[in-house]
Order: C-alpha cells, then sequence, then structure tokens
C-alpha cells in the first residue's frame, strides 16, 4: 500500500524527523488561506499523485511547454494560479505511462535554501536478510540515471535487526553522505528515526529524494516516498486509514476484497492461474508467442468456487483483455472446483472473448467433463505450450 507524500510526512514528521511545514489542498479555493499559514517568502505546489518524476512530468492538457507538478512559487499569488493550473488535470509522468494520474490534491509547503540534495531509502534487503539504507551523494530527479550510469556512487548500509542502527552505522551512513558539521550532528537522531519508523510501521520502501542539506547546513526531508507491507497493514488502523483508492486501479481493489494476488498489465491476454510461479510461467510462455499478458492474476491453493468466480469477472471487467487463458495445476486446489468456477462466472457475465482452459492435477478429469457439458465455447487444452498456442491463435482470428 502506497500514501501520498504530505502523509509520509506527517507520519515521518510524528517519529521526529525535519520536516518542512506544509498544508494538503483538495480545491482551488483552499489555495491562498493554505499559502497564509506558512513563513514564505518561497513556497512549493506539489502534485500529490502515487507515482514518481512529478517535477519531470508534464499535463496532458496544458501541452509540452507548460511547468511540471511541483512548481516553485514566490508569491501567494503564484501558488494560487499554480493551484488553478495543476488541479484536476492529468500528470503523466516516467511512471504513470501514457494514460498519467488526474491530480485530485496539492501539497503546498514552504520552500527551502538547498546547498546539497542526497538520496535516502531504506528497503529489505533479501541478500542478507536486513533492513538496509541505501544512499548516495547524488540526489534528486536523476536517481535512475546515477544507479544505471555510476551504480559505484550508490552505497548500502545493512542494520543488525538485534541492535538497530548504533553510532557506528550512523557514522558509516554519514560518510557515505559526507556528512559534516551541523548536518552530521543531525544525523544521529535523523536515521534511527527513520530506521524506528520503518520497522514499527511495517514499511517496505521509504525513499526521501532528496535529502537536503540546507544552506545553513540542517539536515531536511525534502520528498518522501512510503509503501507499507500490505500483509501487515492489519496491524495498523493509522496507516489503512490513510489509502487513497482513487489512486489505485479499480480491479486491483475489487481482487484486495477476495484476497486474491492480482496486479494490472498493459497486454491483451487475461491469466488466471494458481500460484505465483505457474503464473510468472503463464505469463512469460504468453510473450514468448507474440502477446502480453492483461494481468498477473494468483488465486492461490486454497480458492474456493466464490473465490475463482470473482477472479473471472475481475479479468473480463478489463476493456483490454481480447482472450482468456485459465491455467490450474490442481493440487491443495481440485480442477472440478476451479471448473465449476469458471462455468458459473461466464454464465453470469457471459463470455466475449475466447477462453482457453489448461488443468492439471487432482480431479483432472472430473474439471474437464464439467467445462465439456456446460454447453459455453470454452476450449480445452492438453498443456500449458497447447494452451498458449490456442489463445494466441484464437485472438489472431
Amino acid at each position: 500500500m502506497n500514501i501520498h507524500e504530505y502523509q509520509a510526512k506527517a507520519l515521518l514528521k510524528s517519529y521526529g524527523a525535519p520536516v518542512a511545514d506544509g498544508v494538503a489542498i483538495f480545491s482551488a479555493d483552499e489555495a491562498a488561506a493554505a499559502a497564509a499559514k506558512l513563513p514564505g517568502p518561497l513556497y512549493v505546489v506539489k502534485s500529490q499523485i502515487h507515482a514518481g518524476g512529478r517535477g519531470k512530468g508534464k499535463f496532458k492538457e496544458l501541452g509540452p511547454e507548460a511547468k511540471g507538478g511541483v512548481r516553485l512559487s514566490k508569491s501567494v499569488d503564484e501558488v494560487v494560479a499554480n493551484v488553478k493550473d495543476m488541479l484536476g488535470n492529468t500528470l503523466v509522468t516516467a511512471q504513470t505511462g501514457e494514460a498519467g494520474k488526474q491530480v485530485n490534491r496539492l501539497y503546498i509547503e514552504d520552500g527551502a535554501d538547498i546547498a546539497r540534495e542526497l538520496y535516502c531509502s531504506l528497503l529489505v534487503d533479501r541478500s542478507v536478510g536486513r533492513v538496509a539504507f541505501v544512499v548516495s551523494t547524488e540526489g534528486g530527479m536523476d536517481i535512475e540515471a546515477v544507479a544505471h550510469d555510476t551504480p559505484e556512487k550508490i552505497q548500502t548500509i545493512a542494520i543488525d535487526p538485534e541492535t538497530g542502527v548504533t553510532a557506528d552505522d550512523v557514522a558509516k551512513i554519514s560518510k557515505a553522505l559526507v556528512l559534516e558539521g551541523a548536518a552530521a550532528e543531525d544525523a544521529k537522531s535523523l536515521f534511527p528515526i527513520l530506521y524506528k519508523a520503518f520497522s514499527e510501521k511495517d514499511m517496505s520502501l521509504l525513499e526521501i529524494n532528496p535529502l537536503i542539506v540546507m544552506k545553513n547546513g540542517h539536515l531536511r526531508v525534502l520528498d518522501a516516498k512510503v509503501s507499507f507491507d500490505g500483509n501487515a497493514i492489519f496491524r495498523h488502523d493509522d496507516v489503512k486509514a490513510l489509502r487513497d483508492e482513487t489512486e489505485e486501479d479499480s480491479k486491483e481493489i475489487e481482487a484486495s476484497k477476495w484476497d486474491l494476488a492480482y496486479v494490472a498489465l498493459d497486454g491483451n491476454i487475461g491469466c488466471m492461474v494458481n500460484g505465483a510461479g505457474l503464473a510468472m510461467a503463464t505469463m512469460d510462455i504468453i510473450k514468448l508467442y507474440g502477446k502480453e499478458p492483461a494481468n498477473f492474476c494468483d488465486v492461490g491453493g486454497g480458492a474456493g468456487k466464490e473465490k475463482v468466480a470473482a477472479a473471472f469477472k475481475i479479468i473480463t471487467a478489463d476493456p483490454k483483455v481480447e482472450g482468456i487463458l485459465v491455467n490450474i495445476f490442481g493440487g491443495i486446489m481440485k480442477c472440478d472446483v476451479i471448473a465449476e468456477g469458471v462455468v458459473a462466472a461466464v454464465q453470469e457475465v457471459g463470455l466475449k472473448v475466447p477462453l482457453v482452459v489448461r488443468l492439471e492435477g487432482t480431479n483432472v478429469e472430473l474439471g474437464k467433463k464439467i467445462l465439456n457439458e456446460s454447453g459455453l465455447a470454452i476450449t480445452a487444452a492438453d498443456d500449458l505450450d497447447d494452451a498458449a498456442k490456442k489463445i494466441v491463435a484464437a485472438i489472431n482470428g
């Protein structure tokens, strides 16, 4: 689960991190009053969407010459003008794709005098099984280029979970970021704060880009991106309350209600599979035969008829889907249960695109019998390769 920048900053501020004053707004009428609450004379108006690259992004409605999704303003009047320009329009960034995302909320923040821009993130480093700081002196909008072109400028410091962030860890991170004076002193409290927030709130990612050294020598969290482990949200009602469903795919929201592992993709073949590995193999073979998967959908090992039917409905609700491939290996999940769920879903929502079903495993013959006797236009497949060929051929006509 992701949250907006202003929400992430409020969370970090509650732990004691140095964050500038700011006000979130949802309508242009709020702009002047929000800016008046800040010291000024420099303000920053920031689009609040769940995507990076906002500063370099462009608004669809405003043309290629328009400013991006993060704008400096030197007066309250300029704040108001930028708010009117941005709110309600569609921001396209490198991470949103061509469709972009509509900006429904903005964050007006007090400006900062920046001396240096740094990069700092925390994530779970699976290679060592620990939370790690990933830091670089090359912070800012081009961190992806840094990672690609000069990876040696990015350093990773793993934290021992039994000790937390020690003075030695702080020294290593500070050395990697070349922090001195007031910034080095600030680091002694900031890095343990970030680790505590990450651990206590079950985050999967905490990215501060940039973490800045201001001209007065002190550190400040200038931007913040936070993602939470979805499996741990039940422990954090305060975090759950921050969810903005308008930023999420409606199909993924519906899938979460049924505890389905579903991710919308850009292709045209809908997939329903049980098991993440089998799902990946299914998507790979679809690509091998020249098409693209429209989704990752893992119904899990113990799904019932209703869950299978729900997954099928979600897949068919995607207008991009031109064909559907169901690939099930029946172990804990029985093939006849899958067949019953597919038949029930097709009978309820109809079948407007080709459907190929490959079943193998427990009760496979019974499952095939249910499909064959359903009277529906379902194509059976003998194996995964056969299934992929048949769905691709069906779409190609």
